[in-house]
């Protein structure tokens, strides 16, 4: 079984957290949003994998309280290191490995993780085993499938299009699931849950609006990778920022498709 290798690892420091909490701040209400319709209350078990810079790990620590714990899990802990408290773990590690077979959670929830991973598939039983019976699982994974521009100049568009053909490649190439997101619903219908929900967030911006900003972001930091695939040039890469600080030029980026599942109660549990 491969260790996944997460494609931000080797970027700065001071880039790679603000783009994650540029992530943070675009996505984490709606997170939120599905978190709480679990129910998530006082005295839960949650564990959240790929932590990035502990916002939610943080909302959902204050959620549970000081009777509850929230396990905070990545690959890399250098932004939620210092999170550590009474009813807040962090562990370094990859989640199939670490030992966590005497837990048992009422909550776990992933963002933008399984993507990253070519092992996805196996991933996700394990985590389904981390549910305790009657608990929820709520997963949020990308569709770059989803991404096209929609208006703009010819040639920035054109440009655009080859990054996200260079996304593609990119994904392809070390062995990921870039359309992972829109594949969830399906390949969680092989496991005993409840009846889930199952949301698509298409986000279709504008130029300079913060999902265009945090996009420009990732693409300036994985130039070279986007480079090396052939799909793009370093003017392509120049054109899409270009294309994502201009107000007129309109695009989908990518989807999120988010699901939210509960695990049946074993007979005779209530």
């Amino acid at each position: 079984m491969s260790t996944p290798k997460y494609i931000f690892t080797e970027t700065q420091y001071a880039q790679e957290l603000e783009r994650l909490r540029a992530i943070e701040k675009i996505f984490d209400p709606t997170s939120c949003q599905r978190l709480k319709s679990t129910g998530l209350t006082s005295n839960w078990r949650c564990l959240e994998v790929g932590a990035g810079a502990g916002s939610i790990t943080q909302w959902m620590a204050g959620r549970v309280g000081e009777k509850g714990q929230v396990i905070a899990v990545d690959l890399d802990t250098r932004f939620v290191a210092t999170l550590a408290s009474s009813n807040v773990e962090v562990l370094e590690g990859n989640i199939q490995h670490l030992p966590l077979e005497h837990h048992s959670f009422d909550l776990v929830h992933t963002r933008y993780v399984l993507v990253h991973n070519p092992d996805a598939h196996a991933v996700l039983p394990r985590l389904l085993d981390l549910v305790k019976p009657g608990g929820w699982i709520v997963l949020e994974e990308p569709d770059f499938a989803a991404a096209r521009t929609i208006a703009g100049e010819d040639s920035a568009c054109q440009s655009v299009n080859k990054v996200n053909q260079a996304i593609l490649q990119m994904f392809t190439a070390r062995g990921m699931d870039y359309s992972l997101g829109v594949k969830l619903p399906a390949l969680l219908q092989t496991y005993d849950l409840q009846p889930f929900s199952v949301e698509v967030d298409t986000h279709l911006s504008h130029g300079a609006s913060d999902i265009a900003t945090m996009m420009k972001m990732s693409t300036v930091q994985l130039a070279e990778k986007y480079i090396a695939t052939g799909a793009a040039t370093q003017a392509d890469i120049d054109n899409y920022g270009r294309f994502a600080e201009n107000q007129k030029a309109w695009a989908i980026y990518y989807a999120t498709v988010g699901v939210i599942a509960q695990k049946k109660l074993e007979p005779g549990l209530k």
